[in-house]
């Protein structure tokens, strides 16, 4: 073939080439104005109004006065050590309940031993209170355990509760509640979340492991918990980022009074009455900024506990049976931060 003829069929190749690149670009431009105009440019305007003095008292507007780290002092003053205990301690009975009924959940419909039968069923009721909003489920337990609701009356009756005692006037049967809804509310997402993640283990490494002899148990705790990792890391944090923002259940269940003795004051609770009351944009910020960097640190703090390990990932499986612990093991420890990422973003 001649070099003239070898030239053209190169620019005829080079003609048939068509990059799709620029076109998956133009698909993002809507998702980054989006996210600049109403996400990023309202996060800077937060940090920068938290530095000034601007509010309203009664009619007249003081502001916007710089103040430096006045709204900062102010917000660490105000029995804010208290409103955070609340908070965390509320998320913490609610969650652990939620990721144990959970994953017995995830594992019982994802059992294909079991042969369980209407699971589609069974799933869409368990995911159904995840569609009711918090204000209406708030509302109907502030009803049931009314001093004249069900739910006291029976407590009433074993003797755990006095006669005309409401749930919200204890301290312990105001958090309790509040948590028994986050609980009821977020159960099913979690379930469907975590049963993503048993479906997508490869079930040879549990044939291998039922060769070996392997207990239930010990395949639990050996294939099942370290493949999960990723995905038990993802709901862990996105249920604390819940957790810290718990507002709606208990402002709804309170009445906005925080329980007895402020006991079920939760952050936002805080921040809500913040700028409800004088539209204190200042300290109003000033406290976002400090949940968000609670925030960050809980989260960065959490993944680099359950995150994937560089000792684990230099191991390598073997290929007969007796190595399914070790397979587990790389394989969970190969997912990569991006697979969390990546479901953070879809959801």
């Amino acid at each position: 073939m001649s070099a003239k003829a070898k030239a053209s069929m190169s620019i005829r190749t080079k003609k048939k080439k068509i990059s799709y690149a620029k076109w998956g670009y133009l698909f993002l431009i809507p998702f980054f104005i989006v996210f600049i105009v109403f996400q990023l440019i309202p996060l800077i305007q937060t940090f920068y109004y938290s530095f000034f003095e601007d509010y309203y008292d009664g009619l007249d507007h003081i502001g916007p006065n710089f103040i430096g780290w006045a709204n900062y002092a102010s917000v660490f003053s105000d029995n804010f050590g208290k409103y955070l205990g609340n908070t965390l301690l509320i998320w913490v009975i609610g969650f652990v309940p939620q990721i144990i009924v959970s994953l017995l959940l995830a594992i019982w419909f994802t059992d294909m031993r079991l042969k369980l039968k209407c699971t589609g069923l069974f799933k869409t009721i368990v995911y159904m209170p995840n569609l009711v909003m918090a204000s209406a489920l708030g509302m109907l337990f502030l009803t049931l355990t009314s001093q004249i609701g069900p739910i006291t009356k029976l407590f009433v009756s074993w003797g755990w509760v006095k006669e005309n005692t409401p749930l919200v006037n204890l301290v312990w049967g105001c958090r309790g509640v509040i948590a028994f809804m986050n609980f009821l509310m977020w159960f099913g997402n979690t379930t469907i979340l975590l049963m993503s993640g048993v479906m997508g283990i490869d079930s040879s490494i549990y044939e291998a492991a039922r060769i070996d002899g392997a207990s239930a148990w010990r395949v639990f705790w050996d294939i099942t918990m370290p493949l999960l990792m990723p995905i038990f890391t993802y709901v862990f944090i996105t249920s604390m980022i819940g957790g810290i923002q718990l507002f709606d259940c208990a402002q709804i269940f309170t009445s906005g009074s925080g329980g007895p003795d402020l006991t079920s004051m939760t952050l936002m609770m805080i921040l809500y009455k913040t700028i409800s009351s004088s539209n204190n944009v200042g300290e109003g910020g000033a406290l976002s900024v400090v949940l968000f960097i609670i925030t960050a640190i809980l989260s960065f703090g959490v993944f680099m506990v359950t995150g994937p390990r560089k000792d684990v990932q230099k191991q390598s499986g073997g290929n007969g049976t007796g190595s399914w612990r070790k397979k587990a093991s790389v394989k969970s420890s190969s997912l990569s931060q991006n697979d969390v990422e990546q479901k953070a973003s879809v959801k």
